[in-house]
């Protein structure tokens, strides 16, 4: 009797552990799934943004490119510098490879 109650338990143990190793693969791809998603949204969100920034950068390089000729002073082309490579690092995180850099 005692060994019958015993297999008993032992199949609906194994059930369990089915299960719950079943769920935890399920779960495991959710979170990639939902990985993968947000890091489109993230490379849609940069592409987006550059848009607009490289129109303001873009704007801005001839506005101070004319200052400069004007005043015959090139510091005013100093604004360049940061606004380089504020665009040089969303180019790269909508175009380039800097999330595959990242992941290694």
């Amino acid at each position: 009797m005692g060994f019958v109650l015993s297999k008993a338990m032992n199949d609906r143990l194994k059930g369990q552990q089915e299960f719950m190793q079943l769920q935890l693969e399920r779960q495991l791809v959710l979170q990639n799934l939902m990985r993968e998603r947000q890091t489109a949204m993230q490379i849609a969100w940069t592409r987006e943004f550059l848009k607009y920034f490289g129109t303001f950068f873009g704007l801005a390089a001839v506005v101070l490119t004319a200052g400069a000729i004007k005043r015959k002073n090139p510091a005013v082309l100093l604004p360049m510098l940061p606004l380089g490579f504020v665009f040089s690092y969303q180019y790269d995180m909508g175009y380039g490879t800097l999330l595959q850099r990242i992941k290694g």
